[in-house]
């Protein structure tokens, strides 16, 4: 003989539990069921750490972020020695105009699941020098030796370099060698400031005392990640060009003027000797003192899963609460009453869209990772829903607000500016429209499993 379906009768009080009860201890149980979350959000920080190495590995076999010094002078001061830069004996003097045009092409690196934005750049870095006013090194450090003055440009890892650097002047073109310093006999701890890799070349020939000139240079890299020039004249002046879509401007200055698109992007930069912030000439120090004035520009994956699958872990709460809330309010309705058991099953199954959403979204990306995982769980939580209460039309009024709800959280996720507020919002509404369904109940009372009467199906 089958069992009879059971219902809530308002006007039985001979249960010992209250409905009042019953929410408290729901509500705890949520809380609970909030701990399993930390052991995904552990799952998740693995996965980030491993999708760094494979970035920093890829990086460093593509040239890792480049950083671009354009032509600079390089004198020594006279000794009795011959010609030989070091860090203490070397004079910097920066352009009085700097203009530079780059322009990158990316491609996306694979290994495993994982991928990384490398680039292949062309940069041309120009330089005008004005000599005509002196430099003021001669009365503070002793006289230069011009016949050892040398042009260099600086790179942050020559293992990028796709073609050799060269430099051009007078009509003349060079093609650029390492430059050593030497050690610092002052402080050798001094050498390590020095983030860059020079490569110069002599100009003796061409940069004298009173003199004008302008240098070209030209420069063929990969890297990946980021890329960024320094403010190397007193006024510097940029612009870059590629195809990368979601370009990200940082460094010291921002471009004063950009356009982004889904086939690429462009920047200009105009840096005056006023904003610089670092003098027009000085020791070797000065080249670590531009590090604060990069022009840069970073190759940003949007759609990063690990970030989003956090961002989603932060509402672990809302969403199991709201859950739960809707299955008390049928239980309250039906009389049918929900072991807690069954509860956990519920929270279990929301702890699991996480990790569908995190395997997901390495695969197929977040947007269609949430599709496919809150579709599985919202179809499992109503189909659910409709078993425990006995109602398929109750299971459709379940789909209907579990699918609100997991919309209502994606929206969340993709509004960055604006999430605070929707939530604070959309949590509001749900508080209101559960004391609003909940506003006839006896919270006094008690839950009663009474036989339903003849007549069929509840009419929550």
């Amino acid at each position: 003989m089958e069992e009879p379906l059971l219902y809530y009768d308002p006007r039985s009080r001979t249960s010992a539990r209250s409905p009042g009860l019953k929410l408290i201890f729901v509500g705890g149980l949520a809380l609970l069921m909030t701990i399993p979350s930390f052991f995904v959000m552990g799952l998740v920080s693995d996965r980030t750490g491993r999708a760094q190495d494979v970035v920093q590995e890829i990086s460093t076999y593509s040239g890792g972020q480049q950083t671009f010094l354009g032509p600079t002078l390089l004198v020594p001061r006279k000794t009795a020695a011959a010609c030989g830069l070091t860090l203490s004996n070397a004079h910097v003097i920066f352009p009085t105009e700097a203009t530079g045009a780059l322009k990158t092409i990316t491609e996306e690196r694979r290994r495993s699941l994982f991928k990384v934005p490398v680039f292949r750049s062309e940069v041309g870095l120009d330089a005008s020098f004005d000599l005509t006013g002196g430099t003021g090194a001669v009365s503070r450090a002793g006289e230069l030796d011009w016949s050892c003055a040398e042009i260099v440009v600086g790179v942050s890892d020559a293992r990028g370099a796709l073609a050799d650097a060269t430099i051009t002047a007078n009509g003349k073109t060079a093609v650029l060698t390492p430059v050593e310093l030497g050690p610092d006999p002052a402080s050798g701890e001094r050498n390590g400031r020095v983030k860059l890799i020079l490569l110069g070349t002599p100009f003796s020939a061409v940069a004298t005392p009173d003199s004008k000139f302008t240098v070209s240079s030209s420069l063929r890299f990969s890297g990946a990640q980021r890329i960024a020039v320094l403010s190397y004249g007193k006024t510097t002046r940029l612009s870059a060009s590629g195809d990368w879509p979601n370009p990200g401007f940082d460094g010291g200055f921002l471009p004063m003027r950009r356009a982004v698109s889904q086939s690429g992007f462009s920047a200009e930069w105009a840096v005056p000797f006023i904003a610089r912030g670092v003098p027009a000439e000085g020791l070797v120090d000065s080249l670590a003192a531009l590090g604060t004035t990069a022009l840069g520009i970073s190759f940003v994956e949007v759609a990063d899963p690990y970030q989003s699958v956090t961002r989603s872990l932060k509402y672990v709460l809302l969403f199991v609460g709201l859950v739960f809330l809707c299955y008390f309010l049928f239980e309250v309705a039906t009389g049918t009453r929900v072991h807690p058991a069954q509860y956990v099953l519920v929270g279990v199954a929301q702890i699991i869209f996480y990790l569908l959403l995190l395997s997901l979204s390495e695969r197929i990306g977040f947007d269609w990772g949430f599709l496919v995982a809150g579709s599985s769980t919202v179809a499992l939580l109503s189909a659910n829903a409709a078993w425990v209460f006995a109602s398929r039309m109750l299971g459709m009024r379940a789909l209907a607000m579990f699918s609100t709800l997991y919309v209502v959280i994606y929206v969340l996720l993709r509004m960055e500016d604006n999430a605070l507020l929707v939530g604070a919002i959309a949590s509001f509404v749900a508080v209101g429209a559960a004391m609003y369904f909940t506003r006839r109940i006896d919270w006094y009372g008690s839950l009663t499993a009474s036989p339903r009467p003849p007549g069929g199906e509840s009419n929550a």
